[in-house]
């Protein structure tokens, strides 16, 4: 094999390896930015297969997926003064791949750079209750402050979600403390406004048992409730207002009796004096009754003549 041989199996292996660089395929989530003599082409190639001419032209693939990157924790004071260390997770992706490669050296990087001092930024200027409660509006915030940053690159961020946020001890503490007081505070008024409610309730339920009847339904209904448990032993006080109606009949009888043992003893004496006064008047002489005794004794003149 002379030296010219060699010379051609060597040409022949550089134009198939030309050949094979200049092929290129793009998966379907990638773009391509093409550089022809170093001036970018206005189409972006991709997805797909395509040829790229030799020597003349380049190209840099670009990911349209979503990036989801964690945003390292950052030491931040709050407005009120209260040190704490958050994180956060960004997600972002790319919408123009031209400009994403012409704008910005590593529109990762820089993206990740801008999240770090926005969060700082934002999260220093609102208080530690905002920051525990606000997580929703603190996200949309941040999310449209990094946007606004990123569009001239290209990258559009979907979503800033802050995912922690510690505090030191101490003040962990004293939030349980405040927390605990105001459970406390809470149960006091509910216990305080049930006690009122049932106070309302058995103010209303006294009024619709005033009447005696109802009072010794009620009283009979808690007997049949408490035999249920079978208990020996039963101790069930039992209020006046149930006695009171029958006090009041046995009153009323006792007066009726005593009225009628009255009229009867009269009418006994009566008879007695009766009869007495019939015994006596029957002994005595006719016309002694019609003639009334003389109380002085003296004797009418008539009547001495006449003997």
């Amino acid at each position: 094999m002379g030296f010219a041989t060699i010379a051609v199996l060597v040409v022949i292996v550089f134009i198939i390896s030309i050949v094979f660089s200049a092929i290129k395929i793009v998966k379907e989530y990638e773009r391509c930015v093409i550089f022809r003599l170093g001036r970018v082409r206005e189409d972006v190639a991709g997805p797909g297969f395509f040829i790229l001419i030799p020597l003349v032209e380049n190209m840099v693939k670009v990911d349209l997926r979503t990036i989801t990157m964690d945003v390292p924790p950052q030491d931040v004071i709050t407005r009120d003064n209260v040190p704490a260390r958050v994180n956060a997770v960004i997600y972002f992706r790319v919408f123009d791949p031209n400009r994403s490669v012409l704008e910005v050296e590593n529109y990762v990087l820089a993206t990740s750079q801008i999240s770090q001092t926005t969060l700082r930024s934002v999260l220093g200027q609102k208080e530690l209750d905002d920051l525990l409660s606000n997580r929703d509006a603190i996200n949309e915030e941040l999310q449209r402050i990094i946007d606004e940053q990123t569009d001239p690159w290209g990258v559009k961020v979907s979503a800033v979600e802050v995912k922690d946020v510690e505090i030191p001890q101490q003040m962990q503490r004293a939030m349980a403390r405040q927390a605990e007081s105001e459970r406390e505070r809470r149960a006091k008024i509910i216990a305080a406004e049930g006690e009122y409610q049932a106070s309302q309730r058995l103010r209303q339920a006294a009024d619709r048992l005033e009447t005696p009847t109802a009072l010794q339904l009620r009283l009979f209904q808690t007997m049949g409730e408490i035999a249920t448990e079978q208990n020996s032993t039963i101790i069930l006080p039992i209020p006046m207002d149930l006695l009171r109606p029958y006090l009041d009949i046995q009153s009323g009888s006792d007066d009726d009796y005593s009225q009628s043992s009255r009229r009867q003893r009269r009418e006994d004496e009566e008879k007695e004096a009766e009869k007495l006064y019939q015994e006596v008047v029957g002994d005595a002489p006719d016309g002694a009754a019609d003639t009334p005794s003389d109380t002085s004794g003296e004797v009418p003149e008539g009547g001495r003549e006449n003997s």
